[in-house]
């Protein structure tokens, strides 16, 4: 199972930031500052093993056929009650 990672910047990450903002720096030095900080929190992106990939994989493919099942019984269910309330379509006379 991936470990729990907190969704957080890192303590060291956000006292750089603080530095850097007021130091005011060029925008070549912000854009760098910028880019340290996505590679940072890339690294603590856990990748998924194959089993629990296959197992979420599964989870959706069974909550979409779920939800078009629901889906298509409320379109044939209310698709009788315009049939019902506004007739067949056939000029009445």
């Amino acid at each position: 199972m991936a470990r729990k990672i907190i969704d957080e910047p890192s303590e060291e990450i956000v006292a750089s930031a603080k530095r850097e903002r007021e130091a005011r720096r060029s925008p070549f030095a912000r854009i760098a500052l910028f880019i340290r900080q996505v590679i940072g929190e890339l690294k603590k992106v856990v990748t998924p093993t194959r089993k629990e990939l296959l197992s979420y994989t599964g989870v959706v493919l069974i909550f979409v056929v779920i939800m078009m099942a629901l889906v298509s019984g409320l379109d044939w269910v209310f698709a009788l009650v315009v049939t019902y309330v506004f007739g067949n379509g056939t000029p009445a006379g």
